[in-house]
């Protein structure tokens, strides 16, 4: 049907002539930032808010000096190319969201206390970096600078993407603590690579560009014209010079670095105070299989400065928990080899040779044998893209393979090796610290949502699976066709197809599975301080001492302590030398019950039609009931003690399960390591409180029935599921504290 289109919109052209072509060459039109449409919160809604968590802290002993800030640190506005994309009716969108956006989305309806608008990097302009900088200033100054209902952070998103584990480094996001004019870099800094090339790339000719809106989605063709004008734009500014220093590049060119290194580089040269916080290290989407941290463990590529906290769970999944499976297995000399499947694990590699057997006349045969083989290398060989090697293969036909079966809320086609946990068990070596020890990381753990809607902290209500995640697809057959993974793949075959990479022409996100990612996009978390205020300084400093944690979207409030530390008690995030057992507590509080619909004052600052325009009619609206926590998991982490130790036995997940009574007021446990001062080993500690499961969108991701995943129900973004079908199912919401760092102190002999 798509080329039946193409051929008479071409012939209408041909037959008109240039009437036509003056008639189709209407221009795109730029994006604006939007207005910010409410004012600060009212002073009493935020005092109640404090006064409540107070009581809170008091009846479970918390400290009094200071209070529980709730945040998002990873949000993105339609400024950002894919979100562009995926706001466009003709892929179920609703809808442009820029950057004031957010601010209204915050305060009315998630009701955060600070957030961070991190656009990528690499669809960013000039332009749209002085509305990003506008933007932000306007939400701050509407509120009290000394005690803020709402904190806006500037930053961006660092995108980078390789093609080998080798030249894999992954995202961050770069957050500043400074907004004024003089303060913050003239431009953000791209990754540079495949990402930057890929989204100013021309993805068709001229005149196809002319004829698309008009053939592809007519009633929305102005949409469609601004998705081109805002690529024409990224085509227009030039790369900076190499080897110039960055306060002495112009304003309007790019400015990229294709390495933490590099980044690193180049914020200091700069002179601002920034973190750059690595996200989604375990998603497998734009991952490579076989990708390790390994690399990054270097003086060059990590900075203890700029790399304080690792975001461990968004709504593109979890990416805390280590397994010991891989997706391929690499020797010493660099091959790649399809694993066998374990218990637990399906890889990928090994179900496109499957798809393959199944087409064989003689499954038996050596020459099916043979062609068993050639799918599962040519599945290995296309990376990322290993879906499209099996023709005319359905996302329904992979199965579970490649996935975290026992994970909580993974992240899809999850790589173990880029793990919080198999980061926090390394050490390095051959580059010790200051002091002789090995090299390691000692990050603090948050969490974010990874919007693309200008909606920070949409984890407040499990509804609306299209409103309040990622969630995206074409609205008919015909553009899923031109859209789709089933596009790209010819018509069942009886051999696999290898993936041509230099040769296709896709967009760099088209080469991933686009269809089963529907299954794994969740609401997203929050990141949470413990922090002496609510300025910005005051919250950045809790970032800085890492006295943070991560929830996935449910405002519990979480303590965890050492209590026996040589200067006292020393909170998460903390780090100490210690020579006898050490003995910690633990505090937890579930997350108040949400009410239907939005608080009043929301629907009198923002209107109702706003408000159901930005987060359909569904604010955070707590009642005065709070979720019970049902138990504590305790992880205890060894990292590595000597050069090639293997990684998981010193992984211990969980090492220790406590019992929660029950209790509307909290659970608050104590427990000890008497094994510490006999393993006489440097030792990381931290804590999960999980409350009592509740439906949740994506809680089963593909749904699988049967034994071994015989069968799934795929989750999808298009009408193949019901757009009202929320794929809820059962799953005990958490939160994760920052590590205390615990290192064996020997005794002076």
């Amino acid at each position: 049907m798509a080329v039946v289109r193409f051929l008479l919109v071409s012939l209408l052209v041909l037959t008109v002539g240039t009437a036509v072509l003056i008639y189709l060459d209407g221009s795109g039109q730029p994006e604006v930032a939007g207005q910010i449409g409410g004012p600060a919160q009212s002073i009493e809604r935020v005092s109640g808010a404090v006064a409540a968590q107070r009581q809170a802290i008091q009846l479970v002993g918390g400290p009094a000096d200071k209070q529980i800030l709730f945040g998002d640190l990873h949000v993105h506005s339609t400024f950002s190319i894919d979100a562009f994309l995926w706001s466009l009716p003709i892929m179920n969108g609703k809808g442009l969201h820029p950057p004031a956006d957010a601010c209204d989305y915050a305060r009315y309806c998630s009701d955060l206390d600070f957030y961070s608008l991190t656009d990528h990097a690499e669809g960013l302009t000039p332009r749209h970096w002085s509305m990003i900088k506008d933007t932000v200033r306007q939400c701050n100054a509407l509120t009290d600078p000394e005690n803020p209902d709402l904190v806006a952070f500037l930053g961006w998103e660092w995108t980078q993407v390789g093609n080998t584990p080798e030249s894999h480094y992954g995202h961050r996001n770069v957050v500043l603590l400074e907004t004024a004019e003089e303060k913050v870099p003239a431009r953000p800094i791209t990754s540079g690579g495949l990402p930057l090339k890929h989204m100013r790339r021309r993805t068709m000719g001229p005149t196809m560009e002319k004829l698309a809106p008009y053939v592809a989605d007519f009633e929305n063709r102005q949409s469609i014209k601004d998705q081109f004008y805002k690529q024409a734009d990224l085509r227009s500014v030039p790369f900076c010079a190499e080897g110039v220093h960055v306060r002495d590049l112009p304003v309007d060119c790019v400015e990229s670095a294709e390495s933490p290194h590099a980044l690193w580089e180049r914020l200091d040269q700069w002179g601002v105070a920034a973190m750059a916080i690595p996200h989604g290290t375990a998603w497998g989407f734009y991952t490579p299989p076989g990708v390790k941290w390994d690399k990054q463990l270097t003086r060059a590529q990590h900075s203890a400065k700029y790399q304080p906290l690792i975001e461990v769970f968004s709504g593109h999944g979890n990416s805390e928990e280590y397994r010991d499976w891989r997706a391929v297995d690499i020797d010493a000399q660099g091959g790649q080899h399809c694993p066998q499947p374990s218990e637990d694990y399906l890889p990928c590699c090994h179900q496109a040779g499957e798809l393959i057997r199944a087409r064989c006349d003689d499954p038996g045969s050596s020459a099916c044998a043979a062609k068993v083989q050639k799918a599962r290398k040519d599945y290995l060989d296309a990376s990322v893209a290993g879906h499209l090697v099996v023709p005319g293969a359905k996302p329904e036909d992979w199965l579970g393979c490649g996935q975290c079966a026992d994970c909580y809320l993974p992240a899809l086609n999850y790589r173990p090796g880029n793990s919080v946990q198999y980061i926090m068990s390394l050490s390095n070596f051959a580059e010790p610290d200051a002091d002789g020890d090995p090299q390691r990381f000692r990050f603090g753990f948050i969490a974010s949502s990874d919007n693309h809607a200008a909606q920070p902290g949409t984890g407040y209500k499990e509804i609306d699976r299209h409103q309040n995640t990622e969630t995206f697809g074409p609205t008919n057959e015909s553009t899923r066709r031109d859209f789709s993974d089933v596009a790209k793949r010819p018509d069942p075959g009886p051999d696999s197809v290898p993936f041509d990479r230099i040769n296709t022409h896709f967009n760099l996100f088209q080469y991933a599975e686009s269809e089963r990612l529907g299954s794994f996009f969740y609401t997203g978390g929050l990141v949470a301080v413990h922090s002496a205020g609510r300025t910005r300084e005051q919250i950045w400093d809790a970032m800085q001492r890492k006295e943070v944690y991560g929830t996935s979207g449910e405002r519990m409030l979480l303590w965890f302590d050492l209590l026996n530390g040589p200067q006292g008690e020393l909170s998460m995030g903390g780090e100490v030398e210690l020579a006898q057992v050490p003995r910690f507590r633990v505090r937890a509080v579930g997350a108040f019950e949400q009410k239907p619909g939005c608080p009043a004052d929301s629907v009198a600052a923002l209107g109702a039609e706003r408000l159901d325009y930005m987060c359909g009619g569904e604010c955070y609206n707590p009642g005065d009931r709070r979720r019970l926590i049902e138990r504590i998991e305790v992880v205890r982490i060894r990292p590595q003690a000597e050069s090639g130790e293997p990684l998981a036995d010193r992984i211990e997940d969980p090492w220790r399960i406590i019992e929660c009574t029950g209790d509307q007021t909290g659970c608050e446990v104590e427990f000890e390591d008497p094994d510490f001062v006999a393993a006489a080993r440097d030792t990381l500690y931290y804590v999960r409180a999980l409350q009592q499961p509740t439906p949740t969108i994506n809680g089963a991701t593909v749904r699988c029935k049967g034994d071994s995943c015989a069968r799934v129900d795929i989750c999808y973004g298009d009408a193949r599921t019901d757009l009202q079908d929320d794929c809820l199912a059962p799953v005990a919401e958490r939160a994760w504290s920052s590590p205390i760092y615990v290192d064996y102190l020997a005794p002076e002999t």
